[in-house]
This record gives structure tokens, C-alpha cells and sequence, in this order.
């Protein structure tokens, strides 16, 4: 069986937003997806490999993602960053 964690809790872990509620709503809004799916479900699973785009600091920007780790707890900047690789298109 492969280990999973909900999607709000890992953008949590990884400092997308200041509370996890924030991340609840960007998740609702639309604004994420899986594998290149859309997702509105905060419980969605997140798996090792996955590919997350997100939206950027400005309008037109995305973040890609790949998910390297689950996290265990929201640490240090520098801990979340191990959570994750940014893709360039």
C-alpha cells in the first residue's frame, strides 16, 4: 500500500499559505491539481511522485511540483523546500 497524505495538509507542511485553512480554500476554489487533474476535495490524496501545479505570485504564473516527501510536521522554510522540486516548463 502506498503512503498518502491529504492535499491541505501537505501545502500546510510546505508553507503555501500561513494557515491550513487558506490552503483548504485554494484547494475548494479550484486552483490546484493533481497529476494534472483538478481537485476541490481537501482530503485528496498526495503520493511521492505526484506533480502538483499551483497558482503563482502573480496572475499568470503557475508552480509545477514535484512531490519528493510527505511531511511530518510544518518546519523551517528550508524543511519544506525538501518536500518538494520545482519543474520549469
Amino acid at each position: 500500500m502506498t503512503p498518502y497524505q491529504r492535499l491541505d495538509l501537505w501545502l500546510w507542511y510546505t508553507r503555501v499559505a500561513r494557515q491550513r485553512r487558506d490552503c483548504v480554500t485554494l484547494i475548494e476554489r479550484g486552483k490546484i491539481r493533481i497529476n494534472r487533474q483538478p481537485t476541490s476535495k481537501p482530503h485528496a490524496k498526495v503520493h511521492v511522485g505526484d506533480v502538483l501545479t499551483l497558482p503563482g505570485n502573480a496572475a499568470p504564473n503557475v508552480r509545477v511540483w514535484r512531490v519528493l516527501d510527505l511531511g511530518e510536521r510544518r518546519g523551517s522554510a528550508q524543511e519544506a523546500a525538501l518536500l518538494y522540486e520545482e519543474i520549469d516548463e
